[in-house]
C-alpha cells in the first residue's frame, strides 16, 4: 500500500483536488473541503487518500469473495476508457446510458441482454445469410443498438454485489436504484453533491478525464488484486 504522502502527491498530479465553485457546493460536501481559492473549492486530499484506501479495501474483499462489481460511468469524455479497462478485466460496465430498472427490474432488463446474446450467436452461425440485404441491415442496426446499451452487462447473470460510480449527480438513477436494493456504492464524490448518498465516497474531481482515469484504474486494479 502506498504511503499517504505519496498518494496525496499522485492525487494532486491528477487534479483530484479541484472541486466546484462555492455557489455550487453541496452543504454535506463541505467536510471534505480544505480551502477556497479564487471562488473554487479545494478538496482535502488527505481525506481523499484515506477514503480511497477504504474503498479499495472494500473492492479487494469483494473480489476475493467472488462478488461482482458493476462500473457505471456514462460521461462521454471517459466512456471509451471505461470500456477499455473493463473489457480487459472482464468487469461488467455501463458507459452509454443507465438502463432504467437495471437493479429494480433486473429480470426485464435481462430479456434485452438475452436478445443481444441470441442475435450475436445467430449472426456468428451465419443464420442471417438467409435474409435479403435490407433485412440484414435492419438486423445489424438492432444488434448495434443492443450492443451499445447492453454490451457491457452481457456477462451479468445476477444483480451486482456493488457499484462503482463516477459522478453521483449524473448517475443519480443508478445510485437511487442501488439504495432501494441495498447494494453498496463506491463513488467519486465531487463537491456539488451529497456524499452521504453512497457507502464509500471518494471526495475528488469527477470532471477531469485525468482524475477520472486515475480513480477508475485504482478501483479496477484493487478488484483485480482481490481476484488473484
Amino acid at each position: 500500500m502506498k504511503a499517504n504522502n505519496e498518494l496525496v502527491e499522485e492525487l494532486f498530479a491528477a487534479g483530484a483536488h479541484l472541486g466546484h465553485k462555492t455557489n455550487r457546493v453541496h452543504p454535506k460536501a463541505r467536510k471534505y473541503i480544505y480551502t477556497i481559492e479564487n471562488g473554487v473549492s479545494i478538496i482535502d486530499l488527505t481525506q481523499t487518500a484515506a477514503l480511497l484506501k477504504e474503498a479499495k479495501e472494500f473492492v479487494d474483499k469483494l473480489a476475493a469473495e467472488n462478488k461482482v462489481l458493476l462500473v457505471v460511468m456514462t460521461k462521454r469524455m471517459s466512456s471509451v476508457k471505461v470500456n477499455e479497462v473493463c473489457q480487459k478485466t472482464g468487469l461488467p460496465y455501463i458507459n452509454v446510458k443507465w438502463p432504467a430498472g437495471l437493479l429494480t427490474n433486473f429480470d426485464n432488463i435481462m430479456k434485452n441482454v438475452k436478445q443481444l446474446k441470441t442475435m450475436r450467436e445467430e449472426k456468428l452461425a451465419g443464420e442471417w445469410e438467409k435474409f435479403v440485404k435490407h433485412e440484414q441491415v435492419a438486423l445489424s442496426k438492432n444488434l448495434n443498438r443492443l450492443e451499445r446499451l447492453y454490451g457491457g452487462i452481457a456477462t451479468l447473470e445476477k444483480l451486482p454485489d456493488a457499484l462503482f460510480v463516477v459522478d453521483i449527480k449524473k448517475e443519480k438513477n443508478a445510485v437511487k436504484e442501488a439504495r432501494e436494493k441495498n447494494i453498496p456504492v463506491v463513488a467519486i464524490a465531487d463537491t456539488n453533491i451529497n456524499p452521504d448518498l453512497v457507502d464509500y465516497p471518494i471526495p475528488a474531481n469527477d470532471d477531469s478525464p485525468v482524475s477520472i482515469e486515475y480513480f477508475v484504474n485504482e478501483i479496477v486494479e484493487a478488484y483485480n488484486k482481490g481476484k488473484k
